[in-house]
């Protein structure tokens, strides 16, 4: 895919990026040369190559999945503008 100086143009409005139009050739550029770096990428065999989280292998440290100590709702409440019935009162802002 090759990008012109229209498309810029109109990459650039869609992101409101302000480009004088002697610059819109340079940007055309840039962008191809992203294509084609994307295009490189998608030559590669990955098959075999399993998904990361991190460029070194470690494992994510983990909670133990216990109940903590609920019943706090009147402290939370507590600080609410505007609380009724044990819930946060707000406006209604859809009519």
């Amino acid at each position: 895919m090759s990008i012109d100086t229209t498309t810029a143009a109109k990459v650039a409005k869609l992101a409101r990026i302000r480009v004088d139009d002697e610059d819109l050739p340079a940007l055309a550029q840039d962008f191809n040369a992203i294509l084609g770096f994307i295009e490189q990428l998608g030559e590669l065999d990955v098959d075999d190559v399993e998904p990361m989280t991190s460029v070194t292998p470690m494992r994510l440290p983990r909670r133990e999945d216990v109940v903590t100590d609920g019943g706090q709702q009147a402290k939370i409440l507590a600080n609410a503008p505007d609380a009724r019935e044990g819930f946060f009162a707000v406006p209604k802002v859809v009519e």
